[in-house]
């Protein structure tokens, strides 16, 4: 099984958006720019690494960035069994899925780093990356250090990370040295997140997630606060808001998934942080990171390499997946036919529904294997509406 990873932040980079400017996700960027009423064109083209730094242009460029290359997987018809995302990239797997709409997404993620940024200028706080010491003995130095710090991230085996107030986290990483920690280092952020001092945020933000109202999904989400499977909307208001002011457990979130039989991991988007995760955490763990139009190609080779060998299908030297998403051509409320239903065969050009006055046709030939979208729902550009086999 297969599962889509989507980073947090910290994993912007200055022109992160120039390779995708000429390919045809692009346009999300042009979408995102209208519903955050900011210019994200700038920002992922021109913004140097200190304008990124700002809590409120790292998250809305990573989650915006992230999506773009789901866009292009997308239309190569890849699915996965499940996705999860490290603390801000929770919030795009939730888009990826269909539990928030894109544009539902763009405004909470700007809420959420809006509120957190505020929540950091009243709390100073900041953060450390613990290397080499065991889950419990960085416990143990953050209560040793009799100060405001805890753990906020257990990112994979000897990777953990501490936050709180700038003493605190000074005396917890002079008693994780004590305990044998091979490394303490600071982290560029601009407060103390996934702690107490997020509460504030926390507060704000509880009351944007109910507005949103996620939607249940058919392709699960592992939540960074149970490192449990969720596909019920009604579960991650409660969710998201605990996120903020609770340790982010990506660890146990991929050995969780590797549990229900994930083994290959794509991560989607900016950097490759979660790829080196997961090859710590996951024995046997296949992994790749896409961040850019021309590892497309090199991701379904991977697939390719990892398939059954009667499974691949081969045209020339490419691949060609078997599976195909019809998506939306524009934004609005989407009305399938009645007469198309599951299993029935589709041509190229025969149109499976409406969305407002527009046409949704199928550029694929194949066998309708249920739709994704449901009737009445809203949906973005380039949402996912079908799902395809190609005979």
């Amino acid at each position: 099984m297969l599962a889509f990873t989507f980073p947090g932040q910290g994993s912007q980079r200055p022109g992160m958006g120039r390779p995708w400017a000429d390919h045809d996700s692009w346009e999300l960027v042009a979408e995102a720019s209208e519903v955050a009423e900011r210019d994200v064109a700038r920002l992922l083209l021109d913004a140097d690494a200190d304008e990124l730094r700002d809590t409120r242009n790292a998250q809305l460029t990573t989650f915006v960035s992230s999506l773009m290359v789901l866009d292009a997987v997308e239309r190569l018809g890849i699915e996965p069994s499940f996705c999860a995302g490290h603390s801000l990239g929770e919030y795009t797997a939730l888009t990826a899925t269909g539990a928030l709409g894109f544009d539902e997404g763009v405004r909470l993620v700007c809420e959420r780093s809006d509120a957190m940024f505020h929540a950091g200028n009243d709390n100073i706080g900041t953060m450390a990356a613990v290397l080499g010491l065991d889950d419990d003995q960085v416990e143990v130095a953050c209560r040793r250090a009799d100060s405001d710090v805890w753990v906020a991230n257990f990112n994979a085996p000897g990777q953990v990370v501490i936050a709180g107030s700038p003493e605190g986290v000074a005396a917890a990483a002079a008693v994780a040295k004590e305990l044998g920690a091979k490394k303490v280092m600071p982290l560029q952020v601009s407060g103390a997140f996934h702690t107490p001092y997020m509460a504030p945020a926390r507060d704000r933000l509880r009351k944007a997630i109910a507005a949103a109202d996620p939607r249940d999904t058919e392709v699960p989400v592992i939540s960074n606060v149970d490192s449990l499977a969720h596909a019920a909307g009604s579960e991650w208001s409660s969710l998201l808001s605990a996120q903020l002011s609770s340790p982010v457990r990506w660890k146990h979130c991929l050995l969780a998934m590797a549990e229900m039989g994930v083994h290959d991991f794509v991560e989607l988007g900016p950097g490759g942080v979660l790829t080196g995760m997961a090859k710590r955490t996951v024995e046997g763990a296949r992994t790749i990171s896409v961040s850019t139009p021309d590892e497309l190609d090199r991701l379904l080779e991977w697939l390719d390499a990892g398939a059954p060998h009667a499974a691949r299908q081969h045209e020339g030297e490419h691949l060609f997946a078997v599976e195909r998403l019809v998506v939306s051509p524009a934004a609005g409320v989407f009305a399938p036919l009645g007469d198309v239903n599951d299993g029935a065969h589709i041509a190229v050009g025969t149109v499976l529904g409406h969305v407002g006055d527009t046409e949704v046709r199928s550029p694929f030939a194949g066998v309708l294997q249920s739709y994704i979208a449901m009737a009445g729902e809203r949906v973005t550009l380039r949402q996912p509406i079908a799902w395809l086999r190609t005979v």
